[in-house]
């Protein structure tokens, strides 16, 4: 693409992109972000590219192009293949089912209904995007161009109005007026507390005249989270222009992206992006013809979780150990290389163009009084629907869980949601109808953090996720304050105390004030955040840890210190095979009499039940 200026009109930059969009005739959308990749997507794209090489007799074109897109949200259904054109979506593709897409749907006209996607509530095959009910109730912005465009082409980008807004900006020409929408529009950061983002940049504006710069938080290092990575592989050029348009607010001309080098796909998009960007004139020296420049560079993380925790990043960047810092001077002070520093996440980027375009009303129409706009959630766990979602902020847990999702696998029954990762909390049934509000949630004990929402049925220990989450932030603890550095490991030890069914009563105070004395006592956020499951948990599961603790049970039957074993001894044969394969002889009796399982001895290995034939033995 030519080098554009701000004499060439944006508006007949993106003309001509839309025309070169047309012009590949029937598009063939097929999934390629890292889920679908790791599904098979890139065979299932060579064999679409293998197969319209030489055909001209398509349904309704003359012409196949096949775009390898970012995720297109719907994990659960990948490999997905979009045919627009055709009002047609396909889940679950595989490489051997693509030739029957191709001769039956592309060529004859007959869609495959087998491959289409099955409505589990009314058990019909539903082939239009936008019916299909994981897709139907989400309002997606942050997240909008993700599925629809080759994240690699500059063209397309423009096609769907990227660098737009950055024009726009450069035209009129007041960065004050920017961070005023940004202000107006009530955008709070994406990435943790909802710090309210027009604030923030209203801070940094006002240490212009000398070197500042702006981050993006990319490294996204909570388990099961991938909403940030979904819009770096999906849709760079989205991300790049609103770093730029902050750039021009605050009066920096130089940023980087903080994205951890687990990200390999993300990565090399960006990479693509910012180099596309550079030749074009979207980015670098005199953007557009302008007095701007702004350069944007890649820093590769080790995957160090407190690398998140803004001031332990920018040391990552300065080349130091990622290590927390005290805040008593804030960054749009001194921040990255002691200069005046702006720091979001990737979503909270990724909106700031739809901002400017659309304005700070339109923004502000969604959500709720003190959460505006849109969320994007990973919603995974015992969910019929897992995926990445993005929902107004105003959308109830009960919708996102029940519509959205579908509701609970296996028909089993609902027991309690995990928010904002290790450093968020559990919430319970009775707190379904509450909406996805920053400020309520942390009320109720636990946070939107990054977007992090775990499903939890029935069959989930909830003494055991609490274990876990723990175990995960003392793994991740930099070490370098004594309150997160030990605490942590004590309330560890506590939780694995308790679930091996050697808890007393004393614990769970001591637990108590480990946490308070952590959260208060913490250098940086995400030690003051680490007892959150733990205390949320306490809060409205006691009963559980009382059941651990006074009954030696486990009520959901998950920790093996407290299962028992038993042989039924109507179903025993007495063939020996559980006695045989018992790894301390734990099981006794006489050929074909039942046998019986010596609770002194059993190690609650599992093994006996693996290997009854009749199953016989069982656990409670």
């Amino acid at each position: 693409m030519e080098k554009v200026s701000l004499k060439t009109d944006i508006n007949e930059e993106q003309k001509k992109a839309q025309q070169y969009v047309e012009a590949q005739g029937l598009r063939v959308l097929v999934c390629s972000g890292t889920g679908c990749m790791a599904n098979g997507s890139l065979q299932v794209i060579e064999k679409f590219k293998e197969l319209g090489a030489n055909v001209s007799t398509l349904t309704k074109h003359d012409k196949m192009t096949v775009v390898p897109t970012g995720c297109h949200g719907f994990c659960e259904q990948g490999v997905l293949v979009v045919i627009p054109d055709l009002h047609t979506t396909y889940v679950k593709v595989k490489l051997e089912d693509v030739e029957e897409i191709f001769n039956e749907h592309l060529i004859n006209g007959r869609p495959v209904e087998r491959l289409l996607y099955t409505d589990p509530a009314t058990n019909t095959k539903v082939a239009k995007t936008e019916e299909i009910n994981f897709y139907a109730k989400q309002t997606r912005t942050a997240l909008a161009n993700c599925g629809k465009i080759n994240a690699e082409s500059l063209e397309e980008a423009i096609s769907v109005g990227t660098y737009s807004a950055l024009a726009k900006v450069i035209e009129e020409n007041d960065p004050d007026s920017v961070i005023t929408t940004i202000e107006e529009s009530g955008l709070r950061g994406r990435g943790g507390g909802g710090f309210a983002t027009g604030r923030k940049w209203r801070s940094v504006s006002r240490h212009k005249g000398g070197k500042s710069y702006v981050i993006c938080n990319g490294d996204e290092g909570d388990p099961g989270a991938f909403m940030d990575r979904s819009v770096m592989e999906g849709d760079p050029h989205r991300l790049l222009e609103g770093m730029a348009i902050a750039g021009f607010a605050v009066g920096a001309d130089e940023a980087y992206i903080y994205v951890r080098a687990e990200y390999p796909l993300a990565i090399k998009r960006l990479r693509i992006a910012i180099e596309k960007a550079l030749e074009a004139n979207y980015l670098g020296d005199n953007i557009m013809g302008s007095d701007f420049s702004f350069h944007i560079h890649i820093k590769e993380g080790a995957g160090a979780f407190v690398c998140g925790e803004s001031s332990a990043l920018i040391a990552s960047i300065e080349g130091e150990r990622g290590m927390p810092r005290p805040k008593n001077i804030h960054m749009a002070e001194c921040g990255l290389f002691k200069r005046p520093t702006l720091l979001n996440n990737v979503e909270t980027f990724a909106n700031v163009p739809l901002i400017v375009l659309n304005g700070a009303k339109w923004f502000s129409s969604m959500g709720t009084e003190n959460s505006k706009g849109t969320k994007t959630f990973a919603l995974t766990g015992e969910v019929n629907n897992t995926g990445l979602v993005e929902v107004p902020m105003d959308m109830t847990l009960r919708q996102i869980i029940f519509d959205i999702g579908g509701g609970i696998r296996g028909g089993k029954k609902f027991k309690a949601v995990q928010l904002g990762g290790p450093s968020g909390g559990c919430l319970t049934e009775e707190h379904l109808d509450m909406p996805m509000d920053y400020d309520l949630l942390v009320k109720e004990g636990a946070m939107v953090g990054s977007g992090g929402l775990v499903v939890m049925n029935e069959d989930t220990c909830i003494v055991e996720v609490a274990r876990f989450f723990m175990g995960f932030t003392q793994n991740e603890s930099c070490g370098k304050c004594t309150p997160c550095r030990e605490g942590t490991k004590n309330m560890l030890a506590i939780l694995q105390k308790i679930v091996d069914g050697k808890g007393e009563m004393e614990d769970l105070e001591t637990l108590e004030k480990l946490a308070h004395t952590i959260k208060d006592g913490s250098l940086c956020g995400l030690g003051k955040s680490a007892p959150n499951p733990v205390l949320s948990t306490l809060k409205y599961f006691r009963d559980e840890y009382i059941a651990h603790i006074v009954d030696k049970k486990c009520p959901a039957g998950v920790c093996s210190a407290m299962k028992q074993y038993q042989i039924d001894a109507e179903k025993c044969k007495g063939c020996s095979k559980c006695a045989r394969n018992c790894p301390v002889g734990a099981i006794e009796g006489e050929i074909k009499s039942p046998f019986k399982i010596n609770q002194d001895k059993c190690i609650k290995c599992g093994a006996c039940v693996s290997n009854c034939p009749f199953k016989a033995i069982s656990s409670k």
